[in-house]
């Protein structure tokens, strides 16, 4: 057996515990393997890459939505009609994207990996606070792609199973470029539509509000949104594409049916065109 190797044929890495982190593994093992090693561009190449739009997140009595349109852009065009924005972090935990597309989808991938192998390596689940870190870690590694415009800005939400009982247990926390980590009261929104949508939630949304109300001001959120950006897509009934939903409890994470979400965003549809299509 080499010096190299330890027991089994491992290599000796393998074996020595640098810590609960998947990140620090790979930078000790296969540090080419991670985003923020790879070669920068140095001109800015952010409008030939797709990007996610709108996010949106909101508690509610017993726990927190996040919701997500479903258009990438590219420019002025529009790249994909169905993309997928909205991704369950772990068991308790879910990260929605905006920016650019492939780098947030790489970056959600890695995510999900470190909390798992937190997870078991500790045996126990990270805390919501320190989910947030994590990933708030992971962003400021992608400073310098961030420059170029690249940037990846998610909206990362879940239920705190260390919250006291009867306390708030759902909560949201925003990002900026440098990794700034920063927790929300009550509704946030990221994304290119999230002007709009926050505004919108500032009109429905209410302290305690119940999960099938969470649910409309959510989808009415983004539908708001999409009535007033070009870059976040309204519900599309013909291609039968609705904003992706998911609900974290203390049952844990759950995305929502297309019938539940369609159910919701016809009826508000419906509702605006009785209003003689004044918005």
């Amino acid at each position: 057996m080499s010096e190299a190797s330890g027991r089994g044929g491992f290599p000796l890495p393998y074996l020595d515990r640098v810590g609960s982190s998947f990140t620090d593994f790979l930078a000790a093992t296969a540090p080419d393997l991670l985003p923020n090693r790879r070669p920068v561009p140095t001109l800015p190449i952010g409008e030939l890459a797709p990007h996610g739009t709108t996010i949106v997140s909101v508690t509610y009595d017993g726990g927190v939505l996040m919701g997500g349109d479903r258009r990438a852009t590219m420019g002025n065009l529009i790249s994909m009609r169905d993309i997928e924005k909205v991704y369950p972090a772990d068991s308790y935990s879910v990260i929605g994207i905006a920016g650019a597309a492939g780098l947030a989808i790489e970056m959600v991938k890695l995510f999900q990996v470190e909390l798992e192998h937190y997870e078991k390596i500790e045996g126990l689940t990270l805390s919501l606070d320190g989910k947030a870190n994590r990933l708030a870690q992971m962003i400021r590694g992608n400073l310098a792609a961030a420059m170029q415009g690249l940037a990846v800005v998610p909206l990362f939400a879940g239920f705190d199973l260390d919250a006291a009982q009867g306390a708030a247990a759902g909560r949201i926390f925003t990002y900026d470029v440098t990794g700034g980590n920063y927790e929300q009261r009550g509704y946030a929104a990221v994304g290119s539509g999230s002007i709009f949508a926050q505004n919108s939630l500032k009109k429905t949304w209410r302290p305690g509000v119940a999960g099938d109300d969470a649910v409309r001001a959510l989808v009415e959120a983004l539908y708001d949104a999409a009535d007033d950006d070009s870059a976040t897509g309204g519900p599309d009934p013909v291609r039968k594409l609705y904003p992706i939903v998911y609900r974290v409890d203390e049952e844990g994470a759950a995305r929502l049916t297309d019938a539940e979400v369609a159910a919701v965003a016809e009826t508000i549809m419906g509702e605006r065109a009785q209003n003689e299509g004044q918005g």
